[in-house]
């Protein structure tokens, strides 16, 4: 019964949170449309840049990557012989 209690309370923190956060966007949705639709476009840029940069692959350099695959087929090696 306490895990029941515990979890009926997480969901009212969570539904507490929800109601929240939906107040802040419909805060700032109208602030968009109240601002016009340049504000609009500004904000989906910036919305943009952020998910592009969020998404930079970091590529790794050959001399890394010949260094993994040494230590992989080192372990590997060490595996089989122990294996018989």
């Amino acid at each position: 019964m306490q895990i029941l209690a515990a979890l009926r309370r997480h969901d009212k923190k969570l539904t507490k949170q929800l109601q929240k956060l939906e107040s802040e966007l419909s805060g700032v949705r109208a602030a968009t449309a109240a601002l016009g639709k340049s504000a609009g476009k500004e904000i989906r840029a910036t919305t943009k840049s952020a998910k592009k940069s969020a998404k930079r692959v970091r590529k790794m350099t050959r001399e890394g990557s010949l260094a993994i695959s040494r230590a992989a087929k080192k372990r590997w090696a060490k595996w089989k012989a122990k294996k018989g």
